[in-house]
């Protein structure tokens, strides 16, 4: 399964969606997100796992994929 890491920024009301927790701090600075990259690295962020900050809400869920077809 893939991962999708689920960040909500509060304020902003804008949502983004990441393969991981590293991604995150390549688009978003740690100012916007509310948490260092090491202390949510450290956090134990988990499959349907919540971590919130004062200006982001954090998730951790999988991407539902269609099951391969077999060509005719």
């Amino acid at each position: 399964m893939i991962k999708v890491i689920h960040v909500h920024l509060i304020f902003e009301k804008r949502d983004y969606y990441f393969g991981s927790i590293s991604a995150i701090y390549d688009t978003l600075d740690e100012n916007i997100v509310g948490i260092k990259e090491s202390t949510l690295l450290h956090a134990g962020l988990s499959e349907g796992s919540c971590i919130p900050t004062r200006r982001a809400i954090i998730r951790q869920s999988h991407l539902i994929r269609c099951k391969k077809r077999k060509s005719k």
